[in-house]
């Protein structure tokens, strides 16, 4: 894999360069994700309630809202720091897990949480840097392999934590988690930048970023993808577990449910890299998925077994694979050259509040009427979500092809 870039000199990028940034997207996801899938349960077995653990699953997004829209905009301005800032997401993610390995009161695990949001919002930094890997007329490859790599990395640390608490205890994620900060921050710190002109980088960072805001559709694909991160973080991330763990399931048996909701995301999301679909399809698409997504949500409390559980998130994790892609795609179909950047900073800001508010409002449902409410109301959610993609239906001209 051999890339030649234009940067005012011909710069060249090697297989070693690709290996070592992908090594370092690996570590940054398995750092995080290691102990994602039991965090609830181990949650529950220190004694909290449901309403404390939907404060701290949805705790990662707070630091994510606050930092990636000023990240997105500090990809821009300050270019140099790129690579530093991706270094110290992996500090963070260090302390994190340390923190979890060594305290179990609500304050300190709640930091903990906050601490890896901040890692995750390092993503900005990482995306604009793999980006420079490629010309420009294959940045969208870029994207889908980092998109898959990080599929494929959640999928792989979620379907081995169950089976690591079950042989080492539940601490030992949290040790691998931070295990993998460090070899993330080496192949970090060792991946090569590319020197890209600066000529374009706009002077005014106040009137960039009042430019980026009044950018037509963003605000409501943003909606969107805050939506389906609330499902994502209110499912897999947070109360499916907890949902099978009532059921009678074993933790080392959460991998099953884990790869049924993985593999066909994975695999959703890999078609996308080399099937595009036309973006006139996109509204339809979108759509249909929330409706499958609503559906199967529903479906959930009717699940009473290890078997019907995964099947009915197999549908789920299917449907957001197609709905993370496409409206990251879009994203990038409505944004000018100029704003790209500080676009994507806002798109990945404002829908980690579905990461903060899913989780939240998911603890509060639980604790105040049931765990099956959670997903009943969360399908409801998604019903609505799809009838706002079906209203934008006579106005995708400029949106959905």
């Amino acid at each position: 894999m051999e890339e030649y870039i234009e940067t005012g000199q011909q710069q060249t990028i090697g297989r070693k360069d690709h290996i070592y940034f992908l090594a370092a997207v690996f570590c940054f996801w398995f750092a995080i994700y290691i102990y994602a899938p039991v965090f609830g349960v181990y949650l529950q077995e220190v004694g909290f309630n449901f309403s404390a653990i939907g404060i701290i699953l949805g705790a990662y997004g707070i630091t994510q809202i606050l930092l990636r829209f000023p990240l997105g905009i500090l990809s821009d301005f300050l270019q140099k720091i790129r690579k530093q800032l991706l270094v110290g997401g992996f500090v963070m993610a260090l302390l994190s897990s340390l923190i979890l390995v060594y305290f179990e009161s609500f304050a300190m695990i709640l930091i903990a949480r906050l601490l890896a949001g901040v890692t995750a919002s390092m993503w900005v930094m990482a995306t604009v840097l793999y980006s420079h890997y490629f010309s420009a007329a294959r940045a969208s490859n870029a994207m889908g392999i980092m998109q898959f790599v990080t599929v494929a990395t959640q999928f792989f640390s979620m379907a081995v934590s169950g089976w690591l608490v079950h042989q080492f205890g539940w601490d030992f994620p949290f040790w691998v988690g931070a295990a993998a900060s460090v070899l993330g921050a080496v192949f970090a710190w060792n991946i090569r930048e590319v020197k890209t002109d600066t000529s374009s980088v706009p002077k005014n960072a106040i009137h960039h970023i009042r430019e980026t805001v009044k950018m037509p559709h963003l605000k409501m694909l943003t909606f969107l993808s805050l939506m389906a991160h609330a499902v994502l973080f209110i499912t897999i991330f947070g109360f499916s577990p907890i949902y099978a763990a009532a059921l009678g399931v074993e933790e080392q048996s959460f991998i099953w449910l884990t790869c049924a909701f993985f593999i066909p995301h994975a695999a959703a999301s890999l078609s996308l890299v080399f099937y595009r679909l036309h973006p006139r399809f996109n509204k339809i698409v979108l759509g249909v998925c929330f409706i499958v997504t609503a559906v199967f949500l529903i479906a959930v409390p009717f699940s009473h077994t290890l078997a019907s559980l995964s099947s009915v998130h197999f549908f789920i994790g299917l449907a957001l694979g197609f709905i993370f892609p496409i409206l990251l795609s879009e994203v990038v179909l409505v944004s000018p050259p100029a704003f790209k950047m500080s676009a994507m900073g806002f798109f990945q800001s404002f829908y980690a509040l579905g990461i903060f508010l899913g989780p939240l409002a998911a603890g509060v449902i639980a604790e105040q009427w049931s765990l099956n409410a959670v997903f009943t109301i969360t399908g409801v959610f998604c019903i609505a979500a799809a009838v706002l993609v079906f209203l934008f239906l006579g106005q995708r001209k400029s949106i959905f092809g």
